[in-house]
């Protein structure tokens, strides 16, 4: 065989092993059932993470009014009350928390809790890792979809495979859902724009061509 000749057999081998990987890969990808388009339970009430911050008000009380951020242990502190454990409440449950401890000072206390700043629970927050334009962690909000992940990671990049997606969704026990990006980021299929969940992880591979 002449050099040219194997360079060309070579060069062909090399081809049909990538091509032969990528189906595989593909294979693989299309195993995971899509992403269902609407979420199965439509109610969502926000409980308060490390890192949020909340608004207390307290009924003819002023000097026991501010506004104070959740610890990173999950904890708040406020005038009369030290080291209340805030972290995975909603804000009704906080507040009547805050009332039950301000009990054991005024009569009769009456508390509002309003959440200002929204970071969310660590098991509640959206990833996104691989071939975005911006991997990052993002606060979940209700009916927060795909595209609105898209936009704040600033889309994928020239390199990332974004019909091979998927999504680890830790809140059903991580099951893996396909979804298609590139077809709704690059041609407007609207069809492929499914809902997030809590705690879902978004994972973009890379092209292999």
């Amino acid at each position: 065989m002449s050099k040219q000749a194997s360079i060309v057999w070579a060069g062909f081998r090399r081809f049909l092993g990538l091509a032969l990987l990528a189906g595989l890969l593909g294979g693989c990808a299309s195993s995971f059932p899509p992403a269902p388009m609407a979420a199965a339970d439509a109610d969502y009430n926000y409980v308060i993470g490390a890192g949020d911050s909340v608004n207390i008000v307290v009924w003819r009380n002023p000097e026991l009014s501010m506004s104070v951020p959740v610890r990173p242990d999950g904890k708040i502190t406020t005038p009369l009350v030290e080291d209340l454990p805030a972290l995975g409440k909603d804000a009704t449950t906080l507040a009547r928390d805050i009332e039950k401890e301000l009990s054991k000072f005024i009569r009769e206390p009456v508390v509002t809790v309003i959440v200002t700043g929204f970071v969310g629970p660590y098991s509640e927050q959206i990833r996104v890792v691989g071939e975005a334009g911006k991997p990052q962690i993002l606060p979940y909000q209700q009916k927060m979809t795909l595209l609105d992940v898209m936009i704040a990671v600033g889309g994928i990049t020239e390199f990332a495979d974004g019909n091979a997606a998927t999504i680890l969704r830790t809140g059903e026990g991580n099951k893996q859902y396909s979804v298609r990006i590139k077809d709704l980021i690059k041609r407007g299929d609207v069809s492929a724009n499914v809902e997030m969940r809590p705690g879902d992880v978004l994972i973009i591979p890379q092209s292999w061509f």
